[in-house]
């Protein structure tokens, strides 16, 4: 909408300043005659528009202009600039960019919004949340692409599946919203015949297609309720002290335990099926030594002895 674009374009200026308007028709995909339109409309609307001529020339606003703080607190304006920076570095998107535009100038403290004017610096938050890692991936950002777009038209969608057992399927899901979560992305969908809200993680999709059929019904946020199928193990360890801090980072329970040579005993929870837990285990060597279940013990042995069968095969050809 028109509105929300005149928005977003005084929002822009007040963050970045004087922009020509051939960048300002590049940022909001538009011509550069709609954005001449824009700055007389926002002109008119008493925004005060500086025009400027020449090769730095373009459109800026007054530096005494100051939007209406109000609303929000600067307490509730850094939580919400926070989250929309950890957005950001997750998913790439020019809407994002453009809230942020909408909300950055609206509660700085006059100098460090004059300072941000003159150089384009943004001031120092005291909190950062960086899911980077999240945007990593090139086709898993393409199909959050694809999703998204299904759950903004509420159609169905199809994707070949492998779930942890490594058994491939075909589904049909009607999606619901993407997460990221546990360092993955995952989408929440409606399967109709089960009749349930289910999890897939979108590393494990191939060829995902938009139906043209639509949705069963509109989904809202308290009819979601996931049901974790997984089991769930409890491991308790007995590790060196060389691997104190890893166990800490990696695995997320609790040492139990701490014996005077500097070993400790150390306790944590985990879906079976997975196997980040386990290879890190595996990565510790002798360093650490399975107290309970005996399952992931007869498991270690026979992963071992698959590994030292395979290396003995090989030196022998």
């Amino acid at each position: 909408m028109k509105i929300d674009r005149l928005i977003a374009i005084m929002n822009y200026l007040l963050r970045h300043g004087r922009t020509s308007a051939q960048k300002l028709a590049e940022e909001f995909e538009v011509s550069v005659r709609t954005i001449v339109r824009d700055m007389e409309t926002l002109g008119q609307a008493g925004i005060p528009i500086q025009s400027t001529c020449g090769a730095d020339g373009g459109y800026s606003i007054m530096d005494t202009y100051v939007m209406d703080r109000k609303l929000i607190s600067r307490e509730d304006h850094d939580h919400i600039i926070t989250a929309l920076y950890a957005l950001l570095s997750a998913y790439a998107d020019k809407s994002v960019e453009h809230t942020m535009d909408k909300l950055l100038p609206i509660y700085a403290h006059a100098d460090a919004e004059e300072s941000c004017h003159q150089s384009g610096a943004l001031p120092v938050r005291a909190v950062q949340l960086d899911f980077s890692v999240a945007s990593e991936d090139r086709g898993i950002n393409e199909s959050i692409r694809i999703l998204e777009n299904a759950i903004r038209q509420r159609r169905i969608v199809a994707f070949r599946y492998t779930n942890n057992e490594n058994v491939v399927k075909q589904m049909e899901v009607e999606p619901v919203r993407l997460e990221f979560k546990w360092y993955n992305w995952y989408l929440i969908a409606f399967h109709s015949g089960h009749q349930d809200y289910c999890m897939f993680k979108l590393v494990r999709m191939e060829e995902i297609t938009v139906l043209e059929k639509e949705n069963t019904a509109n989904h809202e946020e308290r009819d979601i309720v996931l049901r974790d199928e997984r089991k769930v193990i409890t491991v308790t360890l007995r590790g060196h002290e060389s691997i104190r801090s890893k166990c800490r980072e990696y695995l997320n329970g609790e040492i139990m335990e701490e014996f005077e040579n500097g070993d400790f005993v150390f306790r944590f929870c985990a879906p079976e099926s997975e196997v980040y837990w386990y290879g890190v285990i595996l990565s510790f060597g002798n360093n650490a030594t399975i107290l309970e279940p005996q399952s992931v013990i007869d498991r270690i042995l026979a992963t071992c002895d698959e590994v030292q069968k395979h290396y003995e095969k090989m030196s022998n050809e």
